[in-house]
C-alpha cells in the first residue's frame, strides 16, 4: 500500500515536472529581433514596419518578436545596412539609394524622370531586384521586400521657375544623385539625413531640398519653408534587409512566416504609397505652403539633368548596369 502511494506521488511529480517543462518551452524558444528604421513612428514606412512585425508575431504564435526602432533611434540611416550585415541588428530598413557609392544599381531609382508614376517604379524595381539581391547576398544580407516613397518635389523659400533659380541655394543632399543635382544647378550640396533635416533648416545649414511630401510633413516643413514644387522627379524606395545568419537560425515555420509577412507588407506598402503621397501634398497646401506643379522651363531643365545623370550612371554601372536599365525600358 505504501509502495502504491509512493509510486503515485512519484508519477504525479513527473507529470508536474513535464507540465512545467512544456510551459517553459515556448519561452525558451522565443526569438527576439531588433529592426532599426530611419523615419518617424507615424511615417507610413514605419507604420508598415510595425504592421509587418505584428503579422510575424501573430503567424508564429509569439515565437518571433520583432521590435521596430523608428526615427534613427537605434542606428542612424547610413549605419543601418552595416548593422544588419554585422549582426548588430537582425533586420533593418534603409533608403537603398544612400548606398549608391557601394554599387551604382543601388541608386538607379534616384535618377530624375527615369520613371513616370508608380507602375513604372514597380517595373524598375523588378529590373533592379535580382542584381540588388545578389549584391546584398554577397554581404551576408537577405533582401526581404521594398516599399516606395512618394514622388520627389522641390522645397525652397522663393519662386523656382527654372533650374537657374536654384543657383546659390544650400541644398540638402543625402545620396549621389541629390549631390550631383545640386552641383549641376549651381547650388551648394549639404549632406543631411532625414532625422537631422528639421534642425538643418532651422539653423540655416540648408535652405532647399528635394524629397517627398511625406518627409516635408514629418518635419513640419511649413515652419521654415514656403514653397513646394510638385515636380514628381523620381520615386525612391526603402528596402527591408535581413541578416542571413539570423534568418538561417530560425526554424522553417518562422522562416515561412517572415517571408509571407514580407510579401504582404510589400503589397500593402505599394498600395498605401500613392494614397499617402496625395494626402501629404494636400496637407502641405492646407498648412499654407505655396504648392504648385513645375513651370515647363523648370521641368525641361530637370529632365536634361536627368539625362546627364543617366549617362553618368551608365558609365559607372558598366555592362551589368546597362542590362538592368535595358530590362526596365523593355518592360515599359
Amino acid at each position: 500500500m505504501e509502495w502504491d502511494v509512493v509510486t503515485r506521488r512519484f508519477a504525479m511529480a513527473l507529470c508536474a515536472a513535464a507540465s512545467l517543462a512544456l510551459a517553459a518551452a515556448p519561452a525558451r524558444a522565443q526569438t527576439k529581433w531588433n529592426l532599426p528604421g530611419a523615419y518617424p513612428l507615424d511615417n507610413y514606412h514605419s507604420e508598415n514596419l510595425n504592421w509587418f512585425a505584428k503579422e510575424v508575431e501573430k503567424a508564429t504564435g509569439g515565437q518571433l518578436i520583432i521590435t521596430v526602432h523608428a526615427g534613427a533611434s537605434l542606428f542612424k540611416a547610413p549605419e543601418i545596412k552595416r548593422a544588419v550585415a554585422t549582426g548588430q541588428a537582425q533586420i533593418g530598413e534603409v533608403l537603398i539609394s544612400i548606398h549608391e557609392n557601394e554599387d551604382p544599381v543601388f541608386g538607379l531609382d534616384a535618377i530624375p524622370f527615369l520613371v513616370s508614376g508608380y507602375a513604372d517604379a514597380k517595373k524598375l524595381w523588378q529590373a533592379q531586384k535580382p542584381v540588388i539581391a545578389k549584391r546584398l547576398d554577397s554581404q551576408g544580407i537577405m533582401l526581404l521586400y521594398a516599399v516606395p516613397w512618394g514622388p520627389q518635389g522641390i522645397y525652397a523659400n522663393k519662386d523656382i521657375n527654372t533650374v537657374e533659380d536654384m543657383r546659390g541655394l544650400k541644398m540638402r543632399a543625402y545620396n549621389v544623385a541629390t549631390t550631383r543635382i545640386a552641383e549641376l544647378v549651381g547650388a551648394q550640396p549639404v549632406t543631411v539625413q532625414a532625422a537631422e533635416l528639421a534642425q538643418a533648416l532651422a539653423t540655416g545649414t540648408a535652405n532647399a531640398f528635394m524629397t517627398s511630401g511625406s518627409t516635408g510633413y514629418d518635419i513640419k516643413v511649413w515652419e521654415t519653408i514656403s514653397h513646394f514644387y510638385d515636380v514628381q522627379a523620381w520615386i525612391p524606395k526603402n528596402i527591408v534587409l535581413v541578416n542571413k545568419a539570423a534568418f538561417a537560425a530560425l526554424d522553417g515555420t518562422r522562416q515561412d512566416a517572415l517571408l509571407k509577412a514580407g510579401e504582404a507588407a510589400e503589397e500593402r506598402g505599394w498600395k498605401i504609397a500613392p494614397e499617402k503621397a496625395k494626402w501629404y501634398v494636400e496637407q502641405l497646401k492646407a498648412k499654407g505652403m505655396k504648392v504648385q506643379p513645375p513651370e515647363p522651363q523648370l521641368r525641361d531643365g530637370l529632365e536634361k539633368i536627368g539625362e546627364q545623370l543617366t549617362e553618368d550612371w551608365l558609365k559607372r554601372a558598366g555592362a551589368d548596369g546597362k542590362a538592368v536599365l535595358d530590362a526596365y525600358r523593355t518592360s515599359r
